[in-house]
């Protein structure tokens, strides 16, 4: 019966048989299977019987769904081995057919009991022509205790060294580890991994007892795993609790730890990650010399593993978070308008990128009534995801204060003292242009912002509004703002633009200017179209070679002539 395993995960390791025709997979409780993830779609994929076979299919997530690392776009047939990821979720698609199917009973401590079938060999003479491994069994006083012979050990070996080249999360990685170890090491009650976290404290990520009753009993020794850590040194203890080494460790005096071997694990640059230690209890039957050159050679191999599988880790934090920008970026985008107005008489020119996915610029055309527009252009302080957020709430609350107050100086001191109110250390800077198109009048409020390069109908380059701006938006409230009026002829024009533009330095350190801004709406002669695609087009030319440091807007409205 086909099934799905849960390999990374709050249900890691939880099997799911298909033996319906068709499961839904998503985040909501009353889905099929059940994916316990914020990031997950309440309804995400559907898994359905197409023929012999299944066949995944993405709900229209947000997220999307792949499989074997591919995003799929269309009903994807399933195949044995078919790594399916969901988000931070990953399971794998098995084919398992009737004949090796176990099925499995529950005992009434809760155990899995599985189900065998016994049957008799044939005689085909002495049966130890098919052994290729034994334990010696051996009393002690802890009943039996088995020792396993070096043919088993390396078989066991050459296991780990297969399940970590397979691993890629660490969840898969060190289970298999100590799950080995314990085959390897008969003699073992217990073995954990600690690993570094971000801070550089050691972390327990992983443990495993020989008996559910020591679970509660597990303590580590700080002071053993920092040393061996420090010196990249393994150490083996045949008789910790006399072991001058350990004396100042409490945890193998409370435990009674008799036997121990931990080892460093080393990255690929050979500095310390983490350790792992396995230690008996038992007085008689303990570890052996020889058991040290064993665990460090499954330490070296672990220690990559384990490297290998953060940076896995990383890729999908770093995927998962792409994919939260990308779709941050589209959202931020339905903010900003996609065309210019169409008003007769009239020509706009409007250009937005940021600098990174996500950025603080805004720019707006706001109707004001029949004959008038407000042309709306905001620089967040900074850029990145803080500047988009702010930058969403600014574009809300622009919208209501030009649209509800008439006059464009109590409007934009009504949106101060909004933005001033949310207690965000950032300021906003602002210049609006309300343009009544009937009347061909212009009127100019700033608040910190660069004011609009104006060409007049003589060619002459002006600034506008220069002597009537105020501060920055969200410094402190009451602020009263002045207006520049103005009647816009035949052939003129206003540029808005912000630092992103001027500021924007070449490989030199040598930024654009707004000298050069000025430069080119001089010599564009009005065309409106190509007066912002000149500006563009030089800036581009200035950075190349370089990374875009700030976001870019430019708007330019202008009278035809």
């Amino acid at each position: 019966m086909p099934y799905l395993d849960a390999i990374t995960g709050p249900a890691m390791g939880r099997r799911y048989p298909l033996e319906n025709s068709q499961y839904i997979l998503g985040r909501h409780p009353e889905c099929d299977i059940v994916l316990e993830s914020g990031s997950v779609s309440r309804q995400h994929a559907r898994i359905s019987k197409s023929g012999p076979s299944f066949v995944l299919e993405d709900l229209k997530s947000r997220n999307g769904s792949f499989v074997n690392g591919r995003l799929i776009n269309e009903p994807t047939k399933l195949l044995e081995g078919d790594t399916i990821r969901i988000c931070d979720i990953e399971l794998n698609y098995h084919e398992e057919s009737q004949s090796s199917a176990l099925t499995a009973n529950t005992a009434n401590d809760g155990s899995a009991l599985g189900i065998m079938i016994v049957e008799d060999d044939a005689e085909t003479g002495s049966s130890t022509r098919s052994v290729t491994a034994k334990l010696d069994v051996r009393g002690s006083q802890y009943g039996i205790q088995l020792s396993a012979s070096p043919e088993a050990k390396l078989s066991a070996i050459l296991e780990i060294m297969k399940s970590l080249g397979k691993a890629v999360s660490l969840d898969a990685v060190l289970p298999k580890v100590l799950d080995t170890l314990f085959t390897i090491f008969i003699q073992a009650d217990r073995g954990f991994i600690v690993l570094n976290d971000a801070d550089g404290q050691l972390k327990p990520r992983w443990v495993k007892t020989r008996r559910a009753d020591q679970e509660e009993m597990v303590r580590v020794s700080r002071t053993v795993l920092r040393e061996v850590m420090q010196t990249k040194e393994a150490i083996i203890s045949l008789d910790a609790g006399s072991d001058s080494r350990f004396e100042l460790s409490q945890s193998v005096a409370d435990f009674r730890i008799r036997s121990m071997i931990v080892a460093p694990l080393l990255d690929s640059e050979g500095e310390p990650i983490g350790a792992i230690q396995i230690d008996t209890v038992q007085q008689k039957g303990g570890f052996e010399n020889k058991d040290l050159e064993i665990l460090v050679g499954v330490a070296n191999q672990a220690g990559i593993a384990i490297e290998n599988a953060q940076l896995h880790e990383r890729m999908v934090e770093q995927r998962l978070v792409q994919q939260d920008l990308e779709l941050a970026s589209q959202v931020q985008l339905a903010f900003l308008p996609k065309v210019a107005p169409k008003i007769s008489g009239y020509s706009f020119f409007q250009y937005y990128n940021p600098a990174q996915q996500i950025g603080g610029d805004y720019f707006d055309y706001i109707e004001l009534d029949k004959n008038r527009i407000a042309i709306v252009m905001a620089d967040v302080v900074g850029h990145g995801v803080a500047a988009a957020m702010f930058m969403a709430k600014l574009s809300a609350e622009a919208r209501f204060a030009f649209a509800s107050i008439d006059d464009p100086r109590l409007a934009l001191a009504a949106l101060n003292d909004r933005i001033t109110a949310l207690g965000v250390e950032k300021f906003i800077t602002m210049s609006v242009i309300v343009l009544d198109y009937v009347a061909h009048k212009v009127s100019i409020v700033i608040a910190g912002h660069m004011p609009p390069i104006m060409l007049t109908k003589d060619k002459q380059i002006v600034e506008p509004g220069s002597d009537v701006g105020g501060p920055p938006l969200g410094i402190m409230t009451d602020i009263p703002f002045d207006v520049f009026e103005l009647e816009l002829q035949p052939g003129e024009s206003l540029t808005m633009y912000t630092d992103g533009i001027f500021e924007a330095p070449n490989a030199q350190g040598i930024q654009f200017s707004i000298d050069r801004v000025r430069q080119q709406v001089a010599a564009s002669a009005g065309d409106i179209q190509d007066t912002g695609d000149q500006i563009v087009d030089r800036v581009k030319k200035h950075i190349v070679g370089c990374d875009q440091e700030d976001d870019m807007c430019l708007v330019i409205v202008g009278r035809d002539a």
